[in-house]
């Protein structure tokens, strides 16, 4: 049987009321339960418009109140230590001076998402970076989904993404030797949606679009060996878009994961790759 499901949908609401209460939070007009409470809004409407026109496997997770990759930041603990956070969890403030500053400490860089307008907070990274779960936001909204009828597909960065989307100030540092500290929170992650029920978890993996090498292609074998041990009841799908993956296809689909996207309109020379 053929399910039907997106990628992700757009956050900012039909009369763009995410971006109203984010400028009223910022200037003080509107407090956190307000505002937490529109987002939640939101992406129960988004649910119905998706349930609505036929989609099977809704994505969660794909909402944020800032960016998808400073989510990322905040799930697995990457916190630049001029924030001071010292937390169990990534709060709204530390979040939002990443994002936007402070008075006294600069928010981090953003750069183009690929070849978008759509910018994304760059993770830091070197080698006294350390990761650990600081974030409950997935399995938040995978449970505020499971309220709904049907079922539902969680939305994550992957891992090989988000290290090679960040930068270093190290000379000569290779952010894929991160690789081994960041790997056991993204299976503590997938463990725990597949526990919590999550039929289906999505990991984006746009940077295999790029022309990454054979080390990479390595990182991305040992990355989902580790994360499909962990997905218990639950079916993974690795994620691409904006362009064709290329020589990552045989490394791609020889992954042991239970789906892949693929863009066949940004990256047509893909019907070929399926072709082969």
């Amino acid at each position: 049987m053929a399910l039907a499901t997106l990628p992700g949908y757009p956050r900012i609401g039909r009369h763009r009321e995410l971006k109203r209460a984010l400028e009223g939070y910022w200037a003080g007009r509107v407090g956190k339960d307000e505002l937490l409470a529109t987002a939640a809004a939101l992406r129960r409407a988004h649910r119905e418009v998706q349930r609505a026109a036929g989609i099977d496997l809704p994505p969660v997770n794909d909402f944020s109140l800032y960016d998808q990759v400073l989510d990322t930041i905040a799930l697995v603990g990457a916190v630049p230590e001029r924030y001071g956070w010292s937390g169990e969890q990534v709060d709204l403030d530390t979040y939002f001076a990443m994002a936007r500053g402070t008075a006294s400490v600069p928010a981090m860089e953003m750069t183009k998402w690929f070849d978008t307008n759509y910018h994304y907070i760059v993770p830091e990274l070197g080698p006294g970076t350390t990761f650990r779960l600081a974030s409950t936001k997935p399995f938040d909204e995978l449970a505020e989904a499971q309220t709904d009828e049907g079922q539902a597909k969680v939305v994550l960065l992957g891992p090989l993404s988000f290290l090679l989307l960040g930068k270093t100030h190290e000379p000569g540092f290779d952010r894929l030797a991160l690789l081994d500290r960041l790997l056991p929170v993204y299976v503590e992650v997938v463990g725990r949606l597949a526990a919590q029920g999550a039929a289906w978890v999505q990991l984006d993996e746009p940077i295999l679009v790029t022309n990454v090498d054979g080390q990479a292609l390595d990182a991305l074998r040992t990355a989902y060996e580790a994360i499909a041990a962990a997905k218990g009841g639950a079916k993974l799908l690795v994620q691409t878009y904006f362009d064709h993956v290329g020589d990552a296809y045989g490394a791609l689909v020889g992954l042991p994961v239970d789906g892949i996207g693929l863009d066949l309109v940004r990256g047509p020379e893909s019907v070929e790759l399926l072709a082969r």
